[in-house]
């Protein structure tokens, strides 16, 4: 069986065609997976039957959409987070409470990813959506996140991840990048202005880690969250305060409703 960079080709052309039919903003034809994969109709049918059969995708008369085993998926993901109950409630105050939109983030086995977000799914031009966050040097939520790992674990991501430049605010030297997650470990929060997006920028903060065993910090070896709010740039420098101020208050409620483990109990 031939491979791909990730993995055989038939496993990531189907992942392809999930990713294509979820990022679109209508059902996506055969023809049209087709030249996005750049191979055969016949392909495509091929791929798309099991995930049919799985629930993954629906076949319409006008194409392919999510299928009815997506918001399981979705619930799932939520639940190993520790999102779901409370801290979806959270989110959702946290988002009344600052005036802006509030998002709820976590590093995990080399990887940053945006958990959930209050964010319209309608909102197509907002930059920070559910999913892998490949511009986590270039956010707050990342410099926050980043800001927790020690060094050589945050050396290891960004050799992984590269620092790519998006905006002439971006910052893409290592050794000033670290200057910057120092700043953010000395006042407690970070902020990205426009270096991700021109338009947006955004503040974020560090959780607590969750204990690994025995109740010590789990380190590179658990997780890491974090959370921020992001709003327009020309909206931020008369705000900043009542942000900051807005995501110290959460930190607490956020902490208290997250699965933390706890050592077992004396007998």
């Amino acid at each position: 069986m031939s491979t791909s960079p990730t993995g055989p080709q038939s496993v990531d052309r189907a992942l392809a065609i999930l990713d294509a039919v979820a990022d679109a903003d209508r059902p996506v034809g055969a023809k049209a997976l087709a030249r996005t994969l750049g191979c055969a109709l016949s392909t495509v049918y091929h791929l798309t039957g099991p995930l049919i059969a799985r629930g993954h995708l629906v076949r319409t008369p006008e194409g392919y959409v999510p299928g009815p085993r997506v918001p399981a998926l979705h619930r799932a993901y939520q639940r190993h987070h520790g999102l779901g109950g409370p801290v979806a409630g959270l989110l959702g105050q946290l988002r009344r409470t600052a005036g802006a939109e509030a998002y709820f983030t976590a590093y995990r086995d080399g990887r940053i990813t945006v958990v959930d977000t209050t964010a319209p799914v309608t909102d197509t031009a907002h930059p920070f959506a559910p999913g892998p966050e490949p511009r986590a040097h270039a956010t707050a939520h990342g410099k926050a996140l980043l800001a927790e790992l020690p060094r050589a674990a945050r050396r290891r991501y960004l050799d992984e991840h590269g620092m790519a430049r998006f905006t002439d605010r971006t910052i893409t030297s290592p050794e000033r990048f670290e200057a910057e997650l120092a700043r953010v470990r000395d006042r407690g929060f970070a902020v990205s202005v426009g270096e991700a997006d021109p338009a947006y920028t955004c503040l974020a903060t560090a959780l607590p880690a969750l204990p690994g065993p025995g109740g010590q910090p789990s380190g590179t070896a658990g997780a890491v969250h974090a959370l921020s709010v992001s709003l327009p740039t020309a909206d931020f420098r008369r705000r900043h305060g009542e942000l900051r101020a807005a995501l110290a208050r959460a930190v607490p409620l956020f902490t208290a409703a997250l699965p933390y483990p706890h050592p077992p109990a004396a007998p």
